[in-house]
């Protein structure tokens, strides 16, 4: 099993093809001249790419491997996060899009210093940092996955093609903006389908057809029906993967600044929300691929799988297996494939690499300089893109000697995205909450985020031992042979206590730490002094309780502060001069503009603009 030309043809394509576009987006239109254009797209861009690059930002090459190798594993129970994908996109479409988009933000940050303060900003954004670094594994995890494919399959060296993507991802990250990203991530996202359906297709062909892959899943127990065990310590059921996972989609797809961004990117709001929409069907699409993908693979090896025989050593690279024992006698398929991969690994570490320097330049430079003119601060958001593409070289390289402890360690910060989601539920819906209670809540959210990450991952170490056996000796029987029978004691007494935290399912963990910043964040400004409608900045609050409240008599509502309405559709709230004003005009601002960005107001303006929203 080896690469052919066309398959290197292939690969080398895709990575010419990815930088051909950020070349072209650095050269044309602005060529990248503002912070605009270079962070935000000049807010221009329209649906169908805007959607697919938010399907293509999380969707990486870890989830391209892991998923088929779930199916084959565990069987489809997995598939029922598809249920929660309704809630976790329509709920972002209609409260954080508008919210978000009126405000006419740059980062998703600004708005908790709207609605908070400074400090609750600068939190927000360092907490966001160390979860972005999470993805930044996302090449060492490449590295482990693809070892055994690239050194012993391709012929080509393994660093050699990561040190290739890396600059290449780099380039047109850094030159391009996030135009250039936008639109790699539609043609990464192509060539992902692209590769997925050419192994299901061949895969399905040589099991036999469709029927006959269902047919042996069935007689392997692979079919999973409807589990609805309300259990939170089982791994997958109906309600830890169709409820947990709305609030795991709803940290990603609802406050991640790399997901905002490309909201705030689109040309009018109503893009923004379409966008949100389109996203629903491409997500179905993708998981449908990797069940599929399972069950082919299952129905190729059935329970004699690859780890079993020792022809791979972890259940990822079962995956690359298959595609190589499937694709071998088909020049080009195996080629596509790994374009597949890496177009995986490519859309996330950019989607990181912009994101990152956003919040950076917005959140960390602009409020605590002098002013600064346009171009430099343009050139400064590059340098910065450039900067954070060689520290996740270099953090590549260090993952590959230290191995799978850092990757653990790494793996931890994923944890971080339901603190930052309860951060801004406590914000968005509750309008007593004041800066010490979000403060406080965020810090509480992390200190339980890691306390149950390290309590697990060290449960899951110590449980790793050999497992206690009874021994049975046999007395001589027949023909005198002596045999052992040993039985594994399998029924485990269900954990308490701390166990049963460090027990609950994964995908629970966004809901259960983005719960405990709300409910702490709330006792605490009970406790320090709840704040008032009076000193609420417009457009920061959805008003969800005011109408679930409805019922209370009006002294008590405006006690709640649940009578604020959500401003009018026909009102964009442009809060940039009140940044300004709380910045004391420290930013960007450019020598003709600097003037107008100075208010003496400390409220957020809102203008009527009919054309902008007349959506």
């Amino acid at each position: 099993m080896h690469f052919s030309t066309v398959d290197y043809v292939i690969f080398v394509l895709l990575l010419v093809a990815s930088a051909g576009i950020g070349l072209y987006y650095a050269f044309s239109g602005g060529r990248q001249r503002t912070t605009q254009e270079f962070l935000l797209a000049d807010r221009s861009m329209s649906c169908l790419p805007v959607s697919l690059s938010l399907l293509a930002t999380f969707q990486s090459a870890v989830a391209i491997l892991g998923a088929p190798s779930e199916i084959y594993t565990h069987g489809t129970q997995y598939w029922f996060l598809g249920c929660s994908y309704f809630l976790g996109l329509l709920i972002p479409a209609h409260i954080f899009i508008p919210v978000f988009y009126r405000l006419h933000l740059s980062s998703t940050y600004q708005y908790l210093e709207l609605r908070f303060s400074k400090s609750v900003r600068i939190c927000g954004t360092v907490t966001f940092i160390f979860q972005m670094i999470r993805y930044f594994h996302a090449f060492p995890l490449v590295n482990v996955y693809l070892n055994l494919f690239v050194i012993t399959v391709t012929g080509f060296d393994l660093w050699g093609a990561v040190l290739a993507m890396g600059l290449v991802c780099t380039l047109y990250t850094a030159l391009g903006g996030l135009k250039a990203v936008i639109w790699t991530d539609v043609f990464q996202t192509i060539v992902m389908f692209a590769g997925q359906l050419a192994v299901i297709i061949v895969g399905t062909h040589q099991a036999g057809g469709i029927a006959e892959v269902w047919k042996k899943a069935q007689n392997g127990s692979r079919i999973s029906g409807l589990d609805l065990n309300p259990d939170p310590l089982e791994r997958h059921t109906f309600w830890t993967l169709g409820v947990g996972g709305v609030f795991l989609m709803l940290a990603l797809y609802g406050v991640n600044q790399a997901q905002v961004q490309r909201y705030l990117s689109s040309r009018t709001e109503k893009v923004a929300i379409m966008s949100c929409y389109a996203v629903f069907p491409c997500q179905q699409i993708v998981l449908t691929m990797g069940c599929l993908m399972g069950l082919v693979m299952y129905a190729r090896y059935g329970e004699e799988s690859p780890l079993d025989k020792g022809y791979v050593k972890s259940n990822d690279q079962m995956v690359l297996y298959f595609v190589m024992d499937v694709l071998q006698d088909l020049p080009g398929l195996p080629g596509l494939f790994v374009a597949c991969l890496f177009s995986g690994a490519l859309s996330t570490i950019s989607s990181a690499f912009n994101s990152l320097a956003t919040v950076t330049m917005e959140d960390l430079i602009k409020p605590h300089v002098a002013p600064m003119t346009e171009a430099r601060a343009t050139l400064l958001s590059k340098m910065l893109a450039l900067g954070y593409g060689l520290v996740c070289l270099a953090m590549a390289y260090i993952a590959s000697l230290m191995g799978s402890v850092l990757q653990a360690a790494l793996s931890i910060f994923g944890m971080v995205g339901g603190p930052l989601l309860g951060l801004f539920c406590l914000g968005m819906f509750f309008p007593w909450a004041n800066s010490t209670g979000a403060l406080v809540g965020l810090v509480s959210g992390l200190v339980m985020a890691f306390w149950i990450g390290i309590g697990s991952f060290l449960s899951r170490m110590s449980a790793s031992a050999p497992p206690v056996m009874n021994g049975t000796i046999i007395p001589d029987v027949g023909n005198m042979t002596t045999a052992l029978m040993t039985t594994l004691i399998t029924s485990k007494p269900r954990p308490s206590g701390v166990q049963a935290l460090y027990s609950l399912s994964y995908m629970w963990y966004s809901a259960h730490n983005s719960a405990t910043v709300v409910v702490v964040g709330l006792l605490v400004s009970f406790l320090t002094g709840p704040s008032k409608e009076k000193d609420l900045n417009p457009g920061t609050i959805y008003p969800v309780l005011g109408n679930l409240l409805f019922f209370l008599p009006q002294r008590y509502r405006e006690k709640l502060c649940c009578v604020t309405p959500l401003d009018d559709k026909s009102k964009v709230m442009d809060c940039q001069p009140y940044l300004m004003t709380r910045k004391e005009s420290n930013g960007v601002a450019n020598t003709e503009e600097e003037g107008e960005q100075k208010t003496t107001q400390p409220t957020c303006n809102l203008t009527h603009t009919v054309q902008e929203t007349a959506l």
